[in-house]
């Protein structure tokens, strides 16, 4: 089942949007004092919601079929 946007027709651009999140993003120092990112890890800790990416209406009762058709 494709996703398509009921208010506008979307079916190509979409936003996910999660609240409360702890990102921390690791670092290496190299020897000439620059830096280079080693890794990333998240947290979510609040909702997440989908959204539409063209005219913003909440989607988030496709967000599971989104997850599902990650690849």
């Amino acid at each position: 089942m494709r996703i398509v946007c009921p208010n506008c027709g979307n079916d190509r651009e979409f936003l996910e949007v999660a609240d409360g999140v702890i990102l921390t993003t690791r670092y290496i120092q190299n020897d000439d004092n620059s830096f280079t990112q080693e890794g990333d890890e998240s947290q979510i800790l609040g909702e997440i919601r989908f959204y539409c990416g063209e005219c913003n209406t909440d989607l988030s009762e496709y967000h599971q079929r989104f997850l599902e058709m990650l690849f």
